[in-house]
């Protein structure tokens, strides 16, 4: 069983989803209309970022960000932003359960609702659908921790 698995019958910790929600979107598109009389080829830049609070005790919000351009011929096509969140209730977990808990199952949780709300906007906005690729925050997570501790060990402090 996954450490992360909820089972509160053989007292193990739990880690359970309670509310989801989408906390901000916003979709800009500066050069419209004149940015469709162009050939659709852009150049797509993304960001993607996450971030966390406790909201209680066991109650944290994890907040998935992502940030998609769309620029053809350096003009751009539209801008959007999206901000999704959810409320996850942890309990029972050690420290490093919840901070890997935060940083991979929450988001990947999240993401699915990222792309699809991303996809709409950018469809609303009269473009064609884009469709994100799935990230893996697991990799992402590891690669982060990998960082930190090798930067950790090239400035230690006394």
């Amino acid at each position: 069983m996954s450490e992360l698995e909820p089972s509160s019958a053989q007292g193990q910790g739990q880690v359970r989803l309670e509310r989801m929600y989408l906390k901000d979107a916003s979709f800009e598109s500066p050069n419209s209309p004149t940015i469709f009389l162009k050939d659709w080829k852009p150049d797509i830049e993304l960001q993607i970022n996450t971030r966390s609070e406790r909201v209680e005790e066991n109650r944290f919000e994890v907040i998935v960000t992502v940030t998609v351009t769309a620029k053809v011929e350096d003009k751009t096509a539209f801008i959007t932003e999206v901000q999704h969140a959810g409320l996850f209730y942890m309990e029972g977990l050690p420290d490093p359960v919840i901070h890997r808990a935060i940083g991979t199952f929450c988001p990947n949780t999240l993401f699915p609702y990222v792309r699809e709300t991303v996809d709409s906007l950018a469809v609303r906005g009269g473009f064609p659908a884009l469709h994100l690729v799935p990230i893996n925050f697991d990799a992402a997570y590891e690669a982060a921790r990998k960082q930190a501790s090798s930067e950790a060990e090239s400035h230690p402090t006394h």
